[in-house]
């Protein structure tokens, strides 16, 4: 007597979810569509019939592999009285044996997206600024355009599909045959074909080559930061929807500052004189400016200051960012005569 548990490779007290997903790999890994053993993959199903089903599960576990009066378990799968059947369990399979399940006709004519990368720097953060780029993509066709025929070609009936733009496919398998609508391979969808194709995009509505666009960098933007331009992207086939474009920021390195969030964080040397009397020291801004820091009398190196909104415009719009100045300690590498006696009488003084 056939052990389905060991069949399907799950214990006997395995949930549903369980032996779904026993069945699944097995039944991927068997099929006999994709080169496997037609025998091991009925197997596999009669398994599953039996296990799925709560009821004749059941009635397995208590009488074995006989029940009903003695019928055997497995004598094949009857799609005309598949009522209750899990379908969703053979869903991974038939994607796989025909392409994905049905497409529309619009998604076979839509373009592709693109994405690019931008490199900009720092600075184009302070406002929103334009930028135009060359993009070599898929472009609609200028003879044409985007019909896919010879400028005044008439169009003729496809004659796979007769007009309709779809058609049947018929597929046999140890499960039974089933048949799909799908869209016609010969006309894409359209349901006609130009008599002459146009001999520039040889009917397919679109050619490659550059297109100049403008794009737009907002003020606050970040690096890996997405933005989006519907309909940029490739040229849809023979008319049908362009893609979008795509473009990720990537902020150069700047020589000053570092940004961490909206906020800019830079490092100022100051003298001993500086941070032991006081002093105002200038703190270069984005802008290119300068602003004076009024350091306190006494400061220790590694004092960090915050210089409210100098830092990034927020991308909402809404606000600055600040910049936080950390004051570091000089010490100079070469003294004069002069200096270096000065110091010797500090250091006399206990300084």
């Amino acid at each position: 007597m056939k052990d389905y548990y060991q069949v399907l490779g799950v214990s006997r007290n395995a949930s549903q979810e369980e032996i779904k997903k026993a069945f699944r790999k097995l039944a991927h890994q068997y099929h006999p569509d994709k080169g496997g053993d037609e025998k091991k993959f009925k197997e596999i199903n009669e398994a599953y019939q039996i296990l799925s089903d709560k009821n004749k599960r059941s009635q397995y576990d208590r009488f074995g592999q006989g029940f009903e009066g003695g019928a055997p378990f497995g004598q094949g799968f009857d799609f005309g009285s598949a009522q209750g059947f899990d379908f969703g369990a053979f869903g991974d399979i038939f994607g796989d044996l025909f392409g994905g399940g049905a497409q529309r006709k619009e998604d076979l004519k839509r373009g592709k997206n693109i994405e690019i990368q931008i490199e900009v720097p720092l600075e184009i953060t302070l406002k929103g600024r334009s930028k135009e780029i060359s993009l070599e993509k898929m472009i609609l066709c200028n003879r044409c355009q985007g019909k896919g025929g010879e400028p005044g070609t008439p169009l003729n009936e496809c004659f796979s599909c007769r007009g309709t733009g779809q058609v049947q496919q018929i597929m046999k398998t140890p499960l039974g045959s089933f048949t799909r609508i799908t869209i016609c391979p010969e006309c894409k969808g359209e349901g006609s074909k130009p008599k002459n194709p146009c001999n520039v995009c040889k009917g397919e509505g679109r050619t490659r080559g550059k297109e100049s666009i403008k794009i737009f960098i907002p003020a606050g933007v970040d690096t890996n930061q997405v933005i989006k331009l519907e309909g940029k992207g490739e040229a849809g086939r023979k008319g049908g929807e362009s893609g979008d474009l795509y473009f990720r920021i990537f902020l150069k390195e700047h020589p000053i500052f570092k940004r961490r969030g909206d906020d800019l964080f830079l490092r100022v040397p100051i003298s001993f004189s500086q941070a032991a009397l006081g002093d105002e020291v200038e703190i270069p801004t984005l802008e290119g400016t300068n602003i004076l820091l009024k350091v306190p009398q006494g400061t220790e190196t590694g004092k960090i200051f915050r210089i409210s909104s100098k830092g990034i415009p927020r991308f909402s719009g809404f606000g600055r960012g600040s910049i936080y100045v950390e004051l570091v300690l000089k010490t100079p590498k070469k003294l004069t005569r002069e200096q270096k006696e000065l110091l010797k009488k500090l250091k006399e003084e206990g300084i």
